[in-house]
C-alpha cells in the first residue's frame, strides 16, 4: 500500500470513492457532484487530499482544509474527510492516512490538526485517541443556510 497526494489524474476513481463516502453519511450517490467538487478543490488548491493505493486501486482517502486558530494565532489543518473502502478495512489504511496527515502537518508548519466525528463512531474515536488526538470540551453547532 502506498500513500500519495491526489492529483487531477486520480479524479475519476477518487470521485467514486468520495461518492461512496457521502452515502456512508446518508447523502445520495452522486458521482458527478462528487467529481465536480473534488475537481474544484484540486484545481483551486483549496484542499490537500491523500489517497491510499493498494493493488493499483484507490482504497482510501483523507482530505484536509487549511484554516487558522485565532486563539493560538497560527495556521491549522481541518481533517474533514477520511474514508476507507469497506473491502480494505482492518488493514491499517486509516492509520497510515492519518500518519501521513500528521507528517504533512509538521512539514507545512501547522500548529494542529482538528477533526470531528460522530458521537457514535467509536472505532474512529479509538483510532484518533491511539494516534494522540484528544477530545475537547467544545461543542460543535451547525446552522444550515438554505440556498435560493
Amino acid at each position: 500500500m502506498r500513500i500519495l497526494r491526489a492529483t487531477a489524474d486520480h479524479l475519476a476513481e477518487l470521485a467514486q470513492l468520495f461518492a461512496e463516502y457521502r452515502v456512508f453519511y446518508e447523502q445520495p450517490m452522486e458521482y458527478s457532484r462528487s467529481y465536480d467538487f473534488l475537481k474544484e478543490r484540486i484545481e483551486k488548491n483549496e484542499s490537500v487530499i491523500f489517497i491510499a493505493v493498494s493493488d493499483e486501486k484507490i482504497c482510501g482517502f483523507t482530505q484536509l482544509y487549511p484554516s487558522f486558530t485565532s486563539v493560538g494565532t497560527e495556521k491549522i489543518w481541518v481533517l474533514n474527510d477520511i474514508f476507507v473502502n469497506p473491502e480494505y478495512r482492518k488493514r491499517g489504511i486509516a492509520e497510515s492516512l492519518i500518519e501521513e496527515v500528521l507528517a504533512y502537518s509538521k512539514a507545512s508548519e501547522r500548529g494542529k490538526v482538528v477533526l470531528s466525528t460522530s458521537y457514535y463512531n467509536l472505532k474512529a474515536q479509538k483510532l484518533y485517541e491511539k494516534l494522540g488526538f484528544t477530545k475537547t470540551e467544545f461543542h460543535t453547532y451547525v446552522k444550515y443556510i438554505e440556498s435560493k
